[in-house]
């Protein structure tokens, strides 16, 4: 049978909906698979939590965990004592604390380390999501930072449980400003103490628009004090690009200015610099850089800095040190106990000797005439000068040299060194834990050297210092100065030995204490025979010589000088000049105590001489000024004696006391230059 259906003159027939048996069924909320329905779940609850949660939400809840967590990282207690505010829908969160306390380590005392009233920080994220930490903002207001170093070395800068010495490392910051900050420094091991502001910020308008600047002003160990670093806009800092800067730091009469540039924004453990140090005295440089220097004379050195961790190398050192010039180059690395390991090579075309005085705490000799001296040299030179001393009482900084160790090689090509004819000087200076050795010393001379080594041990409570110095193949007219025309008034070989050792932090107390022995001998030579006959003071024949300008010699068999020290006095063992003709003894002392000489040398002749008085030469006086001098003291008795003989026997026996019978026999001289030997002076052969 089939089905009729009606034509659909309105359009297209509508859709016919099936019986309600055959439509498919409706999914609900129990069709969606378990696990789906509670992840859904709990993401829906995290969101509804974290609404509530950011509705809620008090920054002032972190002040707990923020103050353990920094006061665990610190080891010290931290404190937010005020609120905390922050910015975190940014991508560059912040975060403002207000009333910050750090409290000083449990061995410093009581106390607060750092106190501030408010502080900002800022990071990138956009940086940390690519592994880098960016600080876009740090920002306090008047900070208060009291520093402290105890004589142990510990400080209280030096965060964490390690001590040691470590370069600050700061990551990239783009927006620095320290307003209206306080600072002060106890530093019991260098004996410092600064008190001053310290402020930053970045110019907005002007000169310099966008670079930023870090100032510090106040006194250092009294004397005024000012640093000034600058560099450029923080607002650029690539943490992978460097970032450059200059310094101008003042202490006093030192002045440094340096400018360089960190590889790093800013990781202080590596950066370059090239940069100019003036000032009166090297060993002032000990209270901006923690490293013994010695004291010298007005300096002006220019020099390239290369740090790398905790070792810097300074490259092209170049400058003056009073009138001598320096050049060398210098390495300097920081040891785990906090001393300074100090190596390196330097020299000198032209070494002025007057230079090196400053080094043993004296002054530059003639300082008070103009030669190159700083205030305090000049006062030392003043002082000496007053009370008719040459030995200077400056004082050791026993606790600088052993906070210092070195290795430093010296040498100068050649040397002003006055009336003595000093060519070069070489030296290798080593410091240990407070022991200085020079060994070898060596300054050379026309013919001849004078070497040997100087020891200084600062170890105990007493600095003790000994010399072992040896002066041979010298000539005697090379050292001594020449007076008037003609040949030398002694010529021949010179050998000599010093061997002394004293105590004391000063020159002046280890000289006034000082034991051993100084032989002095001339094996053989000649002498201008006036001075021969002076010895003997045969005065008709000396006048003779005299009138004459007689320039001949005669010879010298032997000449030897030997003292002995004993806590500052030094005694004459021997002291003999034998010639052809004449052989000459005497005695004295050397008073280091007092800084005087006492020297008598009287002569008799070889052969008869006729109106010969009997009147010993003397040396006495000052160390720096002694006098050469006929003492005609002792010449009462012969004139007694001529008065007596004249009146009882007749006009001619007066004359009798001073003719000389020729009564003195030649001097052993082969025993007296061996007993010099003996002691030390490095004899030569003789004829060599």
């Amino acid at each position: 049978m089939g089905v009729t259906t009606r034509p659909n003159t309105r359009g297209p027939a509508a859709p016919v909906a099936p019986p309600e048996d055959q439509r498919a069924p409706r999914r609900g909320w129990r069709d969606i698979p378990a696990p789906v329905r509670w992840l859904g779940a709990g993401v829906s609850l995290l969101l509804l939590a974290l609404a509530v949660f950011v509705f809620l939400f008090q920054w002032n809840w972190l002040r707990g965990p923020i103050d353990d967590y920094a006061s665990m990282r610190l080891q010290r207690r931290v404190v937010v004592h005020g609120a905390l505010t922050g910015q975190a829908w940014s991508w560059t969160p912040s975060l403002t604390a207000r009333d910050v306390s750090v409290a000083q380590p449990a061995w410093a005392g009581k106390g607060q380390m750092a106190s501030l009233p408010s502080l900002t920080l800022a990071i990138d994220l956009k940086s940390l999501l690519h592994g880098q930490f960016v600080l876009t903002l740090v920002d306090a207001e008047r900070p208060s930072f009291a520093l402290v170093r105890d004589q142990s070395g510990r400080d209280n800068w030096t965060f964490g449980a390690s001590q040691g010495p470590s370069p600050l490392r700061l990551p990239p910051i783009r927006h620095f400003t320290i307003a209206n900050g306080f600072m002060t420094l106890a530093d019991a091991r260098r004996r410092l103490s600064f008190s001053g502001r310290v402020s930053s910020n970045e110019q907005i308008v002007g000169f310099g628009r966008g670079d930023f600047s870090l100032a510090g002003r106040g006194t250092l160990n009294g004397a005024p004090f000012t640093a000034q670093i600058l560099g450029g806009p923080l607002i650029n800092v690539d943490p992978d690009k460097p970032y450059p800067f200059q310094t101008d730091i003042r202490a006093g009469a030192t002045h440094i200015v340096a400018q360089g540039s960190l590889p790093r924004p800013f990781d202080l453990a590596v950066f370059q610099a090239s940069g100019r140090v003036t000032g009166d005295d090297l060993a002032d440089l000990y209270q901006l850089t923690g490293v013994a220097t010695p004291n010298s004379p007005p300096y002006d050195v220019t020099a390239h800095l290369s740090r790398h961790g905790d070792t810097s190398d300074l490259t092209g050192v170049h400058g003056r040190l009073g009138s001598t010039d320096i050049a060398g180059h210098l390495t300097v690395a920081a040891e785990a106990d906090g001393r300074s390991d100090v190596t390196g090579d330097l020299a000198s075309r032209r070494l002025k000797l007057a230079d090196l005085t400053p080094l043993i705490g004296g002054a530059p000799r003639g300082a008070l005439r103009g030669t190159v001296a700083s205030a305090k040299q000049l006062a030392t030179a003043a002082k000496l000068s007053a009370e008719d001393r040459v030995l200077p009482d400056a004082r050791l900084d026993v606790a600088r040299i052993r906070q210092t160790d070195a290795d430093i090689h010296y040498r100068a090509e050649s040397v002003d060194a006055g009336p003595l004819p000093i060519r070069q000087v070489a030296l290798h200076a080593a410091l240990e834990h407070g022991l200085l050795t020079v060994d070898p010393l060596s300054l050379l001379l026309p013919q001849g050297a004078l070497s040997g080594h100087i020891r200084l041990d600062a170890r105990g409570a007493t600095p003790l210092t000994s010399i072992d110095l040896a002066l041979a193949n010298a000539k005697v007219e090379e050292l001594l100065p020449r007076r008037g025309p003609g040949p030398p008034g002694v010529e021949g070989a010179l050998e000599a030995r010093a061997r002394l050792s004293g105590a004391g932090d000063s020159v002046r107390a280890a000289a006034a204490s000082a034991n051993g022995v100084v032989a002095v001998a001339i094996p053989h030579g000649q002498m201008r025979r006036l001075f021969a006959e002076l010895l003997g003071l045969d005065v008709g024949r000396s006048l003779f010589l005299y009138l004459s300008k007689d320039q001949k010699p005669t010879p010298v068999r032997c000449a030897v000088a030997e003292f002995r020290a004993h806590d500052g006095l030094l005694t004459a063992q021997r002291l003999i000049v034998d010639t052809a003709d004449i052989q000459a003894q005497g005695g004295g002392v050397i008073d280091l105590r007092n800084e005087t000489v006492n020297l008598v040398i009287s002569g008799k002749p070889k052969h008869f001489r006729l109106l010969r008085i009997v009147a010993p030469i003397t040396l006495k006086g000052r160390l720096d000024d002694a006098k050469l001098r006929i003492d005609f003291s002792k010449v009462g008795p012969q004139l007694g004696a001529a008065a007596i003989l004249g009146a009882t026997l007749s006009p001619f026996a007066a004359i009798l006391p001073f003719i000389a019978t020729g009564t003195a026999k030649d001097a052993d001289c082969a025993a007296l230059l061996a007993e010099a030997q003996t002691h030390g002076a490095p004899m030569a052969p003789r004829g060599h």
